[in-house]
């Protein structure tokens, strides 16, 4: 190893091998082998596993990886990342491997106010000024997870800003960097980072598979899915744990409802066979009864449900130690711009960009973008309507089976629509919130979301409502509810998994074929060939879409809760299967809880409400009072008005009755926000006595 030393580049401290190695190079093996130097000797280790492989860009010079090299495992004061990079093969060849020492893991730990175990077996926030009474804090890989470890090197690479103006080795000119520069966003850029991503661990992963979706358990292994994937997979995977089984009671009372009413037999029947249903005198009263209590019921449930989601998610955060995560002044996202100046908060040299320009862009390109693809989703809807009016001529005319089974067409061809303008509109809102050049990741991923959730409201359930309050047509509601029920699940399954096994199995696997007697960088490498994990954004927005025909049509249909349980029993294995076999290995940052998602559904909660009452003024029974004039409109109006509001404040009271923590978690803020005020003041008297 040369010794440390001034790099006249960029201001970087040289600690990186002469020689290359070039043999069994980054399997964990010794810290000298290819591995950047540390300078702290708490944090040399004999063995080193590598953790995120980045790929460089198929031109890029020895000279630039090199200058890389020592950027990425230069102690942080001289402006590097702190971190230990290997070389993979030789200088020469387009990977490096990056690991993490434990001084950088550690001080990464307290700045994103992760809670750990104390030496008392309390969960405290950590400060690395008293790690030595933490446990574990001397072992990394019984401290950290593999996902916090893969994170954490993520958030160290990406928080690299050039100290001044560098000019890079093997680099045109226009690729200087400018002080304050972030130094990763201009690697990549300049095609020099063409992409990075966290290893997988054979051995753990196949550990995880066999005790999650391999096997015939019902349960899952939540807390080794956080320890391998993270807590934002982590959250996932427990809320449609927690929500695919609180499906069980309306399922339940779906079925009885259906098993003694013989008309409401007939309209599931009917729903799915196509043709509108007949309301009988005799059975009349049942029927209604029945969607009553589906409706009053499907109202009460999803608060409940809502609040014992927060009050397990707030146990699993303080499991996980994300509980007190760090509430801080964050340096700006790597994709943020603008003009260098003084940040008037923090007094750090940064890119500033102004509101008000920000706020220009939203108004003259975002919001009238939204707008264009809300009117694809009515032209859609007009469409939809005159082929549902020509197939049922056709049916009329014909009356043969063909024209029975047309009647399916408008909606599978409406349904397969709005899927394709979903996904389109996912790509132009993720470059619109680009373009609006959010300085923080929150705020970018806030106002995605929120572009994303008015889409989806409006195109999932356009129709739905149009049908029901415009159309006043319960049969055609019941018909097209139960089309996306069952033709929405398979066009899911077929395109989230069966569609990226194919494309696996025939066309990425043979290309990365590998043996026991392989370099392990052979076997990183292969890892390249496997698509990026598209994110959760596709599978919360399906979760989001079923709560919506639960909680607001099922009184029309149901069995809505039977057909989302039975999907939902195969979708857990099916998306476990999917992350871990079919996509690289996404990184995950720590998080609390699920964020923007948990607003949305207690929003579609109160929804439901002002939903399922004014369905039930559709009621035959309350239509058929009204023709014999022994109830006005204005009668049915007061009395949906009236039981709203009443069922409005019933779900105020329950969700004042459940509250969102458990009291021993509320003790356990409490502590941890004293311990970290304590720390502070220790602090400040230590400052003031030196």
């Amino acid at each position: 190893m040369s010794k440390a030393g001034p790099d006249e580049g960029g201001g970087i401290i040289e600690s990186h091998p002469e020689k290359p190695p070039n043999d069994n190079a980054p399997g964990g093996m010794m810290t000298g082998a290819g591995w950047t130097k540390v300078s702290c000797p708490c944090c040399v280790s004999e063995r080193v596993e590598p953790l995120v492989l980045v790929k460089l860009g198929e031109t890029v010079r020895p000279e630039t990886k090199r200058w890389l090299i020592r950027l990425i495992g230069a102690p942080q004061k001289d402006g590097g990342a702190a971190l230990l990079a290997h070389p993979g093969e030789d200088v020469t060849g387009d990977i490096i491997m990056v690991s993490a020492p434990r001084c950088t893991l550690l001080q990464a730990t307290e700045e994103l106010g992760l809670c750990k175990t104390y030496n008392n077996g309390e969960m405290e926030t950590f400060s690395y000024d008293d790690r030595d009474n933490f446990r574990h804090s001397d072992n990394m890989d019984l401290f950290l997870t593999l996902a916090e470890k893969q994170y954490i090197v993520k958030y160290e690479l990406e928080s690299l800003r050039a100290r001044r103006d560098v000019r890079i080795p093997g680099l045109a000119d226009k690729y200087t960097l400018q002080n304050r520069d972030n130094i990763w966003q201009k690697m990549s850029s300049a095609g020099v980072v063409v992409d990075s991503f966290p290893l997988h661990n054979k051995a753990k992963l196949k550990g995880l598979s066999k005790s999650w979706y391999s096997g015939s358990q019902l349960s899952q292994p939540l807390d080794s899915v956080n320890a391998y994937f993270g807590s934002t997979v982590g959250y996932y995977f427990s809320f449609l744990d927690f929500y695919t089984w609180s499906l069980v009671p309306p399922a339940i009372l779906g079925l009885s409802i259906t098993y003694f009413s013989s008309e409401v037999q007939k309209e599931a029947v009917e729903a799915v066979a196509g043709s509108q249903a007949e309301v009988h005198e005799g059975d009349a009263g049942l029927a209604v009864s029945g969607h009553m209590i589906q409706a009053v019921f499907s109202m009460l449930w999803s608060t409940v449900f809502m609040e014992l989601w927060k009050r397990r998610s707030s146990s699993t955060s303080y499991r996980w130690g994300t509980l007190h995560l760090a509430e801080r002044f964050a340096e700006p996202r790597p994709a943020f711009h603008g003009s260098l100046g003084v940040n008037p908060v923090t007094g750090r040299m940064e890119p500033l960009f102004p509101e008000w320009q920000r706020d220009l862009r939203m108004a003259l390109v975002s919001i009238p973008v939204v707008i264009l693809f809300l009117g694809m989703v009515v032209l859609g809807m007009l469409v939809f309507y005159w082929g549902e009016t020509q197939v049922m001529w056709l049916h009329e005319e014909w009356d043969s089976m063909v024209s029975q089974t047309l009647l399916y067409a408008p909606s599978v061809l409406h349904i397969v629509y709005t899927n394709v303008l979903a996904t389109v509109y996912k790509t132009v809102a993720q470059s619109l919130t680009e373009f609006e050049n959010h300085r923080e990741e929150s705020a970018f991923q806030n106002h995605l979301t929120a572009k994303v959730l008015v889409f989806t409201f409006f195109n999932y359930f356009a129709v739905l409502f149009h049908i029901a309050f415009v159309k006043h047509d319960v049969p055609l509601l019941r018909k097209r509810l139960a089309s996306l029920l069952i033709i929405t699940q398979l066009v899911n399954q077929v395109t989230e998994v069966v569609v990226p096994f194919l494309v696996d199995r025939f066309i990425s696997a043979p290309h990365r074929t590998e043996t026991e007697d392989d370099p392990e960088e052979d076997k990183f490498r292969n890892q390249i060939t496997l698509p990026v994990f598209p994110g959760l954004f596709a599978e919360y927005i399906e979760l989001l879409v079923q709560f919506g025909y639960l909680s607001l049509f099922s009184c029309i249909y149901p069995l809505t809760a039977v057909l989302l349980l039975i999907n939902n029993v195969t979708e857990i294995r099916s998306d476990a299967y999917k992350i871990c076999k079919l996509f690289r290995k996404p990184f995950s940052a720590p998080t609390a809880n699920m964020g923007v998602w948990q607003i949305a559904f207690e929003i579609l909660s109160y929804v439901a409400v002002v939903s399922n009452c004014w369905l039930l003024t559709l009621s035959p029974q309350l239509q058929r009072m009204r023709h014999e004039g022994r109830i006005s409109n204005t009668d049915i109006v007061l009395f949906a008005i009236v039981v709203e509001h009443i069922l409005i404040i019933v779900k105020l009271i329950v969700a004042a009755l459940i509250p969102d923590e458990p009291g021993w978690i509320r003790k356990k803020r409490a502590r941890m926000q004293y311990t970290s005020m304590q720390a502070i003041r220790r602090q400040n008297l230590s400052s003031e006595e030196s």
